[in-house]
């Protein structure tokens, strides 16, 4: 039998559908994200810590449930959203259906919303906070009060692992780390330290690496200050190379700001223009804050967004190091911007020999 839930938003509407997945309520951030394919990614990226995720595509769970898909070891969302669930997937490689999968996992959801709605009133007046319950809802207080904290504690490994073999080695920062960024530098012949958030400069200059890797990650950059420090003094000795919340730190590193946007870029289907070629590429992202681009000294523009003009990435030839606020590994794709490992390869080569 359907059980009725309902989503009432900070600004006061509501929004009704039926529960599905695990049955309890709860609160979080509101945001929508925009890709065709990809839910299990989606679920599985721990950059969506603390947040309700809304599927903007209206049917998910066609092709089931592939844990070789995952890009974490579980689902970070706080809930999930959809228009319809698909009970029966259709995929040689579906090990289960998405309704199973979430309750195994503890994360509620909800379907039969009206997603299309949902999403405008997002895009209109900014990203919110949200509360998923079985009765009508009112503590507006209690959904005001709502933050997203300790984010990257909450997500990040603890102990420091290393997968793969090759001539080069690279630390990589783990800030809530999707499995792909390891995975394509291991594709390309690189040694891969993963290590805690909290690995300080100095313990990861001992491991002796070609290079220094600053991954995505959850929640306000600017909450991550013993990180900023550290990224620091890491600056100028070793090849390093941002994606996501990785482009934000080390961007407040060299004394930027970053702000919040008002409902953020996350989705398969971003335009970026590299600057310098007036190339455009279409990129996957997930993130809600922005560089302030003119508030990094040492920092050079390099890509922009096609759409709203913010910042996509900053070269600083200073430190030998380049960001990007867009996903280059991002699977299932798109790929166009899969180059940027090539050129981090290259830049550590260049460094060792």
């Amino acid at each position: 039998m359907k059980k009725k839930a309902y989503i009432t938003l900070q600004n006061g509407r509501v929004f009704e559908g039926y529960s599905f997945g695990a049955e309890r309520e709860v609160i979080g951030e509101l945001v929508f994200t925009t890709g065709m394919t990809g839910y299990l990614e989606t679920l599985t990226d721990p950059s969506y810590f603390g947040q309700i995720v809304t599927q903007t595509f209206p049917l998910i769970g066609n092709y089931g449930v592939i844990p070789a898909d995952f890009e974490s070891g579980k689902v970070w969302a706080t809930a999930y959203i959809v228009r319809e669930k698909c009970d029966m997937p259709s995929n040689f490689r579906s090990e289960g259906n998405i309704e199973e999968f979430l309750k195994a996992q503890g994360i509620p959801a909800v379907y039969g919303v009206d997603t299309r709605e949902l999403t405008k009133t997002v895009r209109e007046a900014g990203v919110m906070n949200a509360a998923i319950t079985f009765a009508p809802f009112s503590d507006f207080g209690q959904l005001e009060a709502y933050r997203v904290e300790n984010a990257v504690r909450s997500v990040t490994s603890k102990r420091a692992e290393t997968h793969g073999e090759g001539n080069l080695h690279v630390v990589l920062y783990d800030f809530g780390a999707k499995y792909n960024i390891a995975r394509e530098l291991e594709r390309r012949g690189c040694r891969v330290s993963v290590v805690p958030a909290y690995t300080t400069a100095e313990e990861a200059l001992a491991l002796s690496p070609d290079g220094i890797m600053l991954t995505n990650g959850p929640g306000d950059p600017a909450e991550n200050t013993e990180i900023i420090a550290e990224i620091k003094k890491l600056a100028g000795k070793k090849p390093i190379f941002g994606i996501c919340l990785g482009h934000q730190l080390f961007a407040l590193a060299m004394g930027g700001r970053t702000r919040k946007m008002k409902y953020g870029h996350r989705g398969a289907n971003q335009p970026v223009k590299q600057v310098e070629t007036g190339r455009v590429f279409i990129t996957s992202q997930n993130h809600g804050y922005e560089v302030v681009a003119e508030s990094v000294p040492a920092g050079v523009l390099s890509y922009i967004n096609v759409n709203d003009g913010t910042c996509e990435g900053m070269d600083y030839p200073e430190y030998d190091a380049s960001t990007v606020q867009f996903h280059p590994e991002a699977c299932g794709g798109p790929h166009d911007a899969s180059f940027l490992f090539e050129t981090f390869i290259a830049r550590m080569k260049k460094e060792k020999h």
